[in-house]
């Protein structure tokens, strides 16, 4: 009995050691792998993603060089991107420089506009006067004899023969003989020269004298300068016709020309500042007295008056005037206001970039606003922004570039896109492709002319004399150059007011205008010259096909074309001149091409 309890102490303890064994050995094993696969999952999960501070749609695992840039990858904060928006294209503070994106708060004003005016000065009309004749006769006599003389109340102007007038004196002379038995007959005839305005002094005087007079002076009714000579010495006159036309310039009228679109903005008693070319310096001013009614059917304009004393005759009727207006809304409610720098406008939408600014990073997202008036450099807002929202100001196209590549929503594509890469699917390492290459079919052939208007063609010319500056700067091999024209193109294009595109031609200048500012936002970070005439070669295609359609140039442009550019494949270019410099080979081939057609 002792022993079986012995033998089974002894089976219990060994046992129990067992367990123990067992569990120090297995349990611990099983803590230190969970321990080892969490560390290791851990790093994958924390891996770091690397990215191009100017195109954030590129995705890389390991640093490197952007592959459409060139610039370095910098680490991507995935948490970061985690808390943005996922409509909102983020910018880090390195590429908000490049890109010379700048901000503003938008707030409320009572708005003003500066309304500018075109006039000329026109004699007051209420003091133009017609100096008639009132002897009708022929003139002996014309003391004032070219326009532009000044003449006095009272003066003697002319003098006139009048055959009438003679035989009324005859009359009055026999009438003077029976005067004591018919006195009417005496009163009659001195009515009758009085009829011919003369004074009974002057009837007096002849009556004195006993002999016909055959001349009699014509005064001056008013005094002023004499702007029109209606006649020349021996004329015959009736009575009442004008022999001159008499304007007294102490005062005179400012008549400004007003649009159908600053006709809201201009109101009766507007105080008016304006200068005159001969009087350098020196600003006039004066208040609206009146504002047409009615609008010109041939020039389309209304002509407001502004009245101003003219002392010592300083304002010569039809001098040129240049005029400002600080004109007022009807309604003195302050309104939000915003620079034109900071929209984009379709035809159809107009967009702005509102900034957002966290612990995470800056980004900024696409909001439809709806414009009121046009305030000079600035719009009016109805609708879409509210007080103390922060847009972008400057550079709003790259903001929009960048995020027509991500994909997200921009001013073409307000529902978001596929990201373009701007390189090939096979891992992202594959070589930079054109980011217009897919488009470059849209281009073939001569495109679809459309009108536009002498200040839409205006606009167009910095953009062409910087693309002239660029296609030189290549032409002489300078790489600095070349990259500072490319930069003026896009401040040149970006400065472009969009309403200058109305109706068929809006669609074709946001087709051009957007494809260009995605062919150049990439040449100020290129680094040889090869890049950079590749990206000349887009920007090229882009303009030529504009040019066929727009024909924004008074000269004529040349369509140079070489087919050794482009690995053989040719590539072509504008010019000003027949002269082939060539901006594809530069010294080394620089005559190299043909003009294939030219643009007129």
């Amino acid at each position: 009995m002792k022993t079986n309890r012995k033998t089974i102490i002894i089976a219990l303890s060994t046992l129990a050691i067992g367990l123990l064994l067992g569990w120090l050995i297995f349990g611990g094993s099983s803590e230190s792998k969970t321990d080892e696969e969490h560390q290791h999952t851990t790093e994958v999960a924390g891996e770091t993603v690397w990215t191009c501070s100017m195109h954030p749609q590129i995705r890389q695992s390991e640093p490197g060089d952007c592959p459409i840039c060139g610039m370095d990858l910098i680490p991507l904060d995935n948490e970061q991107d985690e808390q943005l928006d996922p409509m909102a294209i983020s910018m880090s503070p390195t590429a908000m420089q490049l890109a010379n994106v700048s901000t503003a708060v938008v707030g409320t004003m009572n708005p003003v506009k500066m309304v500018r005016l075109n006039g000329k000065v026109q004699a007051d009309e209420r003091l133009v006067y017609s100096q008639s004749s009132h002897i009708p006769g022929r003139i002996e006599k014309l003391t004032v004899n070219f326009t532009g003389e000044f003449v006095r109340k009272g003066q003697t102007i002319a003098a006139v023969y009048s055959p009438d007038l003679v035989t009324a004196q005859e009359e009055l002379f026999e009438a003077q003989k029976i005067k004591e038995t018919q006195p009417q007959l005496f009163s009659a005839a001195r009515e009758k020269l009085k009829n011919w305005k003369l004074s009974n002094s002057q009837i007096d005087e002849i009556i004195q004298r006993g002999s016909i007079k055959e001349e009699f002076a014509i005064t001056a009714d008013v005094s002023g300068y004499v702007t029109e000579k209606k006649v020349n010495l021996g004329d015959y006159v009736r009575k009442g016709e004008a022999i001159y036309e008499v304007a007294d310039l102490s005062k005179v009228w400012l008549l400004f020309d007003v649009y159908e679109s600053d006709m809201s903005w201009i109101n009766k008693g507007d105080k008016v500042s304006f200068t005159i070319a001969s009087f350098p310096g020196e600003t006039f001013s004066g208040k609206v007295s009146y504002l047409d009614p009615v609008i010109d059917p041939k020039t389309r304009v209304a002509k407001a008056r502004v009245e101003i004393s003219n002392a010592g005759q300083r304002l010569k009727p039809e001098m040129f005037a240049s005029g400002t207006v600080e004109a007022t809304l009807p309604a003195k409610s302050d309104k939000l206001v915003v620079p034109k720098t900071a929209v984009m406008w379709t035809g159809k939408r107009s967009v702005v970039y509102v900034k957002s600014t966290s612990g995470k990073g800056v980004s900024f997202l696409m909001r439809d606003v709806t414009l009121g008036a046009a305030l000079g450099e600035s719009f009016i807002v109805e609708n879409g922004l509210q007080e103390g929202d922060e847009i972008a100001v400057n550079g709003t196209f790259s903001i929009d570039a960048a995020a027509q590549l991500a994909g997200k929503p921009s001013m073409m594509r307000p529902e978001g896109g596929v990201a373009m890469t701007g390189h090939s699917n096979h891992g992202g390492t594959g070589a930079p492709e054109s980011a217009t290459q897919s488009d470059h079919a849209t281009h073939q052939g001569k495109p679809k002319e459309v009108a536009i208007s002498d200040q839409a063609k205006t606009a167009l010319r910095p953009v062409y004399m910087a693309y002239m500056a660029m296609k030189d700067a290549l032409s002489l091999d300078n790489l600095a150059a070349a990259q500072k024209a490319s930069a003026d193109i896009s401040k040149s294009l970006s400065a472009i007011n969009m309403s200058l595109f109305p109706g068929e031609s809006h669609d074709v200048w946001m087709k051009y205008s957007s494809d260009m500012g995605n062919a150049l936002q990439h040449i100020p970070h290129q680094k040889s010259l090869d890049e950079v005439r590749k990206s000349f070669q887009q920007v090229s295609d882009i303009l030529i096909a504009m040019s066929q359609a727009f024909n924004p140039m008074d000269e004529p442009l040349y369509v140079d074309f070489c087919p050794m550019a482009d690995n053989n494949r040719g590539a072509s270019w504008l010019s000003l001149s027949e002269e082939i410099k060539n901006p594809y080979f530069g010294e080394a081939m620089l005559s190299c091409g043909e003009v294939k057609s030219i643009i007129k």
